[in-house]
C-alpha cells in the first residue's frame, strides 16, 4: 500500500500561517491532495495541542484520525476559496480516513562555538503523553503561547535530549536543512556536520529534512550525509501548500512502522520523496532581494560575496552552501539511496497551461474537476496518462503535466527569499486552445 506522508506543516496558531488551518480543514485537504498521514504541526502551542486532544482520536499505533462528526462542523474550502459544501461530492467522503501523526517545529536561537546559531528542527512524537512530558519541559524555557512554532533559547543538542527524556521513541530532525538563516547547515548561522551540532548525541540524528531549495541529488555530494535519510515535507502555510513536497512509503501504517522505514532507508519501505526543482526554492542562488542582484555560486565568487550595486554582503543561497562542504561532484551518488520525484503543483501547472495565476477562479474549476475524476492531486501529478488528463480537462493541462513529469521546463532560480519562475511553455507556442503564459510563478 502506497503511503504518502507530509509530515511538516503549521498550524492557525503560527505566524504568517492560513486561518484555514484547522483539524477538519487539514484532513480534507489531505484527502485531496492524496495525503494518507500529516503532521498536526504545533503541539507545543496551548490551543492547538488543546484541539489535537478534543478532537482527535487514536487510530493506529501512535496515529490519530479525526472524532466522528468533527469534519461537518468545518468549512470545505476549494481552489478558489469558496465553501464547496453543497456543490462539492467530495463533502460525502470519510475524512476520517486521514491520518495525523503528532509533529511540531521549534526555533532554537543561542550561542555556540564563539557564534551566534538560528536552527529550526522538527520534532515527532509517540503519543500524547509524551507530548504533554515535552511541553512541560519546554515551558519552563520559553513562552509557548506566542506562537505555533515558539523560539526558545535551547541547544539543539539539549532539545533532543528533553524529547528523548519524554520517550526515548521521539525523533528530532532538523527541519529544511540548508536554508541560510534558520537550519543546522544554514550559510548565515549553521553548522558544517551534525557532530558540530549536536556533539555525542549525534548518534540519535538519523534524518534531515531537504528543504525546497535542495533536493537529494544535491545532498549526496556529502559522503557524512550517506547514513542519513533524506526527508521532504511541505512546511504548509496554507491548505493549497499541502503536499508541495512528501514522502512515499511501503510500510506498517503507524508511526512505528514509518519511523522505522524512515531510519533503515529500505528501499522496500521508504520509496521515493516528492520534491520541488530546487531551483524554484527561494534561497537556491545567491543574492540580494532588494537590488534585484541573483548570482550562482562562481558569480558570487567574482563578486567576493558583495552585492555591486549597493555594496552589502550577499545572502549565501543553498547551492554554494552545498559546494562549500560537498566533496563529490553533482551526479555522484552513494551506494544506497531512496529515490526521488521533481514535481511542481497542480494549480502551478494549470495556471502555466491557462495563463493565469494559481488562485483565479479558472484554475479552481480545473483542479476540482480534476481531483473529482481521479480522486487526488497525487494521482494526477504521478500516475494518470497526460492523455487521459486531456480528455478529462484541456489538452494544455496534459501537455503540462508531461512536460513537467520529463523535466522539459526552464527555471530562473530563487534567491533571498525570492522563488525561482518556472517557464513550461515558450513564449508565443501555441499547444491548445489559447496561447499559455510563458513564466509559472
Amino acid at each position: 500500500m502506497r503511503i504518502v506522508a507530509d509530515l511538516h506543516i503549521h498550524s492557525k496558531y503560527s505566524r504568517a500561517v492560513s486561518q484555514d488551518m484547522t483539524l477538519e480543514n487539514i484532513a480534507i485537504w489531505a484527502r485531496k491532495k492524496g495525503v494518507q498521514v500529516i503532521g498536526t504541526g504545533d503541539f507545543t502551542h496551548p490551543q492547538w495541542f488543546n484541539d489535537i486532544k478534543t478532537k482527535l482520536e487514536p487510530a493506529e499505533e501512535g496515529l490519530f484520525k479525526l472524532k466522528a462528526g468533527e469534519v461537518l462542523h468545518s468549512s470545505i474550502t476549494d481552489m478558489t476559496g469558496n465553501d464547496s459544501r453543497m456543490q462539492n461530492p467530495a463533502r460525502n467522503t470519510d475524512f476520517s480516513t486521514t491520518r495525523f501523526m503528532l509533529t511540531t517545529e521549534i526555533s532554537s536561537i543561542y550561542s555556540k562555538g564563539g557564534r551566534a546559531r538560528r536552527i529550526h528542527n522538527l520534532i515527532f512524537a509517540s503519543s500524547i503523553e509524551a507530548v504533554e512530558k515535552i511541553n512541560t519541559k519546554l515551558g519552563w524555557i520559553g513562552n509557548l503561547k506566542s506562537d505555533g512554532r515558539p523560539i526558545l533559547g535551547l541547544g539543539s543538542k539539549e532539545l533532543l535530549k528533553i524529547i528523548l527524556d519524554a520517550d526515548e521513541r521521539c525523533v528530532l530532525i532538523p527541519a529544511h536543512a540548508w536554508t541560510p538563516w534558520f537550519s543546522i547547515f544554514g550559510s548565515m548561522s549553521g553548522f558544517d556536520s551534525i557532530e558540530e551540532c549536536f556533539d555525542e548525541m549525534a548518534p540519535h540524528i538519523f534524518a534531515i529534512e531537504t528543504g525546497l531549495s535542495s533536493d537529494p541529488a544535491m545532498n549526496w555530494r556529502l559522503p557524512e550525509l550517506d547514513k542519513i535519510s533524506l526527508i521532504s515535507n511541505s512546511d504548509a502555510h496554507s491548505l493549497q501548500k499541502i503536499a508541495r513536497e512528501a514522502n512515499v512509503f511501503d510500510c506498517e501504517l503507524s508511526y512505528g512502522g514509518i519511523i522505522d522505514a524512515i531510519k533503515s532507508k529500505d528501499q522496500k519501505k521508504f520509496l521515493y520523496t516528492i520534491e520541488f526543482f530546487p531551483e524554484e526554492g527561494k534561497y537556491h542562488y545567491d543574492g540580494h532581494r532588494d537590488c534585484g542582484i541573483c548570482f550562482s555560486p562562481e558569480e558570487t565568487a567574482k563578486h567576493k560575496s558583495i552585492c555591486p550595486k549597493c555594496g552589502k554582503k550577499l545572502t549565501i543561497g543553498v547551492l554554494n552552501r552545498v559546494d562549500k562542504l560537498a566533496s563529490r561532484r553533482l551526479g555522484e551518488r552513494p551506494d544506497k539511496v531512496i529515490s526521488y520525484k521533481n514535481l511542481i503543483p497542480l494549480d502551478e501547472i494549470i495556471g502555466a497551461a491557462f495563463g493565469v495565476g494559481p488562485k483565479s477562479k479558472k484554475v479552481g474549476d480545473a483542479y476540482e474537476k480534476l481531483i473529482l475524476n481521479f480522486g487526488s492531486e497525487i494521482n494526477v501529478l504521478l500516475d494518470i496518462s497526460h492523455e487521459n488528463i486531456s480528455g478529462a480537462s484541456d489538452a494544455r493541462i496534459g501537455e503540462a503535466v508531461k512536460r513537467v513529469r520529463e523535466g522539459e521546463i526552464n527555471i530562473q532560480p530563487g534567491y533571498d527569499g525570492e522563488f525561482g519562475k518556472i517557464s513550461i511553455f515558450k513564449e508565443g507556442e501555441d499547444v491548445g486552445k489559447n496561447k499559455p503564459q510563458a513564466t509559472l510563478f
